[in-house]
């Protein structure tokens, strides 16, 4: 049952609930236009690139992209000094843009939730383990990066 518990599943999840309300329950809302398109096009995009950068900064610190395991360093660079959760960001810009690719009006609501069931279930547990491991190194990384953005 451990695969089930990463990002991604979540973010496939939220995503096919997404879909299913645009195709079964659609109420007659739109947002459908050029620049919806145009929109939901550069947040995926957005999302895709920023977690990209995050995992190549992961790769190149070698240290675990996954997240219920103790990180071997704590990675401060590159987009992580902009952001401490860049992956997540990138799962919610995802998000956000498949929900307006699929014309989804009321998931709309989906991405905050998603934003907090990623906070409680991965964020909050894995700087836990950065507190415990990098003690002081993570204090001050805390305090000078915002969380999200």
């Amino acid at each position: 049952m451990r695969w089930i518990d990463i990002p991604p599943v979540w973010l496939i999840g939220f995503a096919l609930l997404a879909w299913l309300q645009a195709r079964h329950f659609p109420l007659g809302l739109s947002l459908d236009s050029g620049l919806t398109d145009l929109l939901s096009g550069l947040l995926i995009g957005a999302g895709i690139m920023v977690a990209v950068l995050a995992i190549v900064e992961f790769r190149r610190h070698k240290t675990t992209v996954i997240p219920h395991e103790t990180p071997t360093a704590m990675v401060q660079s590159g987009i992580y000094k902009r952001s401490r959760n860049p992956i997540y960001l990138g799962d919610a810009l995802i998000l956000a843009g498949l929900v307006l690719r699929f014309d989804a009006v009321l998931s709309l609501v989906l991405v905050p939730v998603f934003v907090w069931v990623l906070e409680r279930r991965f964020i909050l547990p894995e700087e836990d383990r950065l507190r415990r491991t990098f003690r002081a190194d993570f204090a001050r990384y805390e305090s000078r990066t915002r969380r999200w953005i």
